[in-house]
């Protein structure tokens, strides 16, 4: 091999290894990226659950002040907003619809609630898709 020779495959190894680096930094930093969305997106889901929570625990103290208490309300908390209907479904029984939101994220929760002269009853809780 002449002298030449040497640099140029010199200069390929260089090359190869370079594009080789160059492809392993893309592919950590596509991770991350998708990682950090990921993260982002189960933080903005648990945000807006505890912000559902939240208007139907408004709802409930609502119902405390009047037991009679039909309506809406709305509660703006951090970086989301929620709201909740409370209807009756006859008697003493109360339906509480509750919408957290955090930026695209919805989550929501129903209430069934039975009023007594001494306490409120939550008969179901669950979380609707």
């Amino acid at each position: 091999m002449t002298k030449n020779q040497n640099g140029y495959v010199a200069l390929i190894a260089v090359l190869v290894a370079g594009a080789v680096g160059l492809a392993v930094a893309f592919t950590l930093l596509t991770g991350g990226t998708d990682s950090q969305r990921a993260t982002l997106a189960t933080q903005q889901s648990i945000q807006a659950r505890n912000l559902a929570k939240s208007c139907v625990e408004e709802a409930l103290q609502q119902i405390r002040n009047n037991s009679s208490y039909t309506g809406t309300g709305s509660l703006t908390l951090g970086q989301g907003s929620c709201t909740y209907t409370v209807t009756n479904t006859g008697g003493n029984n109360r339906t509480i619809n509750s919408s957290g939101i955090v930026q695209n994220t919805v989550r929501k929760i129903d209430a069934y609630v039975t009023i007594t002269t001494l306490s409120i009853s939550i008969t179901s809780w669950q979380e609707v898709s």
